[in-house]
């Protein structure tokens, strides 16, 4: 998965998210089964509503 805002201000998230790894911007997850969805909700959400907002580059 492909975060364009990059992680450093989703350690929280990514704290709880369960196995995986990052690299750059892209987000490699370990074990789907694993990963608490409710949590990838929340990042791709987070991610979503900074890209979008008024002002970011890129």
């Amino acid at each position: 998965m492909y975060l364009a805002d990059g992680f450093e201000h989703h350690a929280d998230l990514l704290a709880r998210l369960g196995p995986h790894t990052t690299g750059a911007s892209c987000l490699y997850l370990k074990d789907l089964a694993k990963v608490d969805l409710a949590v990838l909700e929340g990042l791709i959400a987070a991610s979503y509503a900074t890209v979008t907002a008024p002002g970011f580059a890129s």
